[in-house]
């Protein structure tokens, strides 16, 4: 059945791939024969995850910083200049603000907002070109935005603008999959639940948070990497091409 989930000849960008959930996906799609262009904040960090994933298939590492229109279009340029073409657009680069709520600032929605959420539109938007030149019928371009359990949940742990960031990563997902699906371009949301990453770092590393956090998941465990990219192979190959507009939990039975 490998034929259903190759990405031979396709060619992704991961936004955020230099480590956590952005990796994970990255890796996923070079096992399965994609040429991965991976970006991030910090050029040098992406730089080492590209050559540590080299064996596995080409990688490029770029730097983008993302919290502006202006970074978005320079990420645009800076991607031309390594492909005339995108098959795959994984929106993942992400951020979070925890406070109480007395004391949660404006700047946290601020940050929280254009990063989850205007970032993911403005890439969208300046690599619409590169989307659209190979798209088929056959097929179709994929968009896979990252979301999250806590745009659908309401276990919010203090971080009061980052559910309400990923909600609106799921509605505009549906809203741009109606519009684009005439010009072959399949957008669908992963909502993740638990996942290691820096995000959930100060969980993971201490036994005692991690044994109590797992009492909440059904299945009593957090997502292992190699589900998060089997997922993710399934949405950008034929087993996900008559997919789109869907918002897909992977989270234990979390939401339930």
């Amino acid at each position: 059945m490998q034929q259903y989930f190759s990405l031979a000849g396709r060619t992704a960008l991961v936004t955020g791939g230099s480590r956590g959930i952005g990796r994970m996906i990255a890796q996923g799609y070079l096992e399965a024969g994609a040429k991965v262009i991976i970006c991030c904040r910090k050029l040098a960090e992406g730089q080492q995850t590209a050559q540590e994933l080299s064996q596995y298939g080409e990688c490029i590492a770029i730097g983008a910083d993302l919290s502006s229109e202006a970074g978005a279009k320079q990420l645009a340029a800076d991607v031309a200049k390594h492909t005339d073409h995108l098959d795959i657009l994984v929106n993942n680069a992400g951020t979070s603000w925890g406070a109480p709520l007395e004391d949660f600032p404006v700047s946290g929605w601020e940050k929280v907002m254009q990063l989850n959420v205007v970032s993911v539109f403005s890439c969208i938007q300046q690599l619409l070109p590169m989307l659209r030149k190979n798209a088929s019928a056959e097929n179709p371009a994929r968009v896979i935005n990252i979301g999250s359990v806590a745009g659908i949940s309401s276990f919010g742990e203090e971080a009061y603008s980052y559910g309400p960031s990923k909600a609106a990563v799921h509605q505009l997902s549906r809203n741009l999959a109606r519009e684009l699906v005439s010009q072959h371009i399949n957008v669908n949301v992963i909502a993740p639940g638990r996942f290691p990453s820096k995000m959930t770092q100060h969980i993971h590393q201490d036994a005692a948070a991690m044994a109590e956090d797992c009492q909440h998941i059904p299945m009593k465990r957090w997502g292992r990497e190699e589900e998060m990219s089997a997922l993710a192979i399934m949405l950008a190959s034929a087993g996900g091409a008559y997919m789109t507009g869907n918002v897909i939990p992977i989270d234990g039975g979390f939401t339930l």
